[in-house]
């Protein structure tokens, strides 16, 4: 009898870069920071698709003056299809805020409003990726794509990517990680 005792691996703090076949509009050519992903499912933020939005409209629209700062111009980002009226923000360092999800030491990811109006006052974290909505994948759904090749998972070693990169080279700048050209990727999803 087959016994399979092998345990599931979990890629929290790993990037999904949509294979060139992942042809559905909302992920097609997205990068995706996975902040979570367990047995339960999966969580993350598309860090690749900027709103109309910057985060100084962002702040005005929540009644929320800002002091003119560097970050005021930054985008804000397409985060995922779920729960697109609420702002998650990827930030360092990783300080607590009232509902925060510590991914590691350096980083975090925050949902409530203290992290917009600390940032507004310009007493926030040093470096922040606003998004609205986020990615969800339910228990083993994202296991399933990632068996079906639809993604590629990149481990980050620093968070340059994150928060350094401007948003319309992180998705060739994630495949030149690994020191791949997308290019030169098939449009075919599948196994050989």
């Amino acid at each position: 009898m087959f016994n399979d005792t092998t345990k599931p691996s979990y890629i929290s703090h790993h990037l999904l870069v949509a294979m060139p076949g992942l042809l559905d509009p909302i992920f097609s050519k997205a990068v995706v920071y996975l902040a979570e992903h367990s047995g339960e499912g999966a969580m993350g933020i598309v860090i690749n698709k900027p709103c109309e939005l910057d985060l100084h409209a962002l702040l005005t629209r929540l009644n929320l003056r800002s002091k003119e700062s560097q970050s005021a111009s930054e985008p804000v980002y397409y985060g995922g299809p779920i729960q697109q009226d609420r702002g998650f923000v990827l930030h360092e360092p990783a300080s607590t805020w009232s509902s925060t999800l510590r991914i590691n030491e350096a980083l975090a990811l925050t949902s409530s409003k203290d992290i917009l109006e600390a940032t507004a006052k310009g007493i926030g974290p040093k470096k922040i990726l606003v998004s609205l909505g986020y990615s969800g994948w339910g228990p083993g759904q994202l296991d399933s794509e990632l068996a079906s090749n639809s993604w590629l998972t990149i481990p980050l070693k620093d968070n340059k990517l994150l928060f350094d990169t401007p948003a319309d080279v992180r998705f060739n700048e994630a495949f030149k990680i690994l020191g791949i050209d997308p290019d030169n990727l098939s449009n075919c999803i599948g196994h050989a």
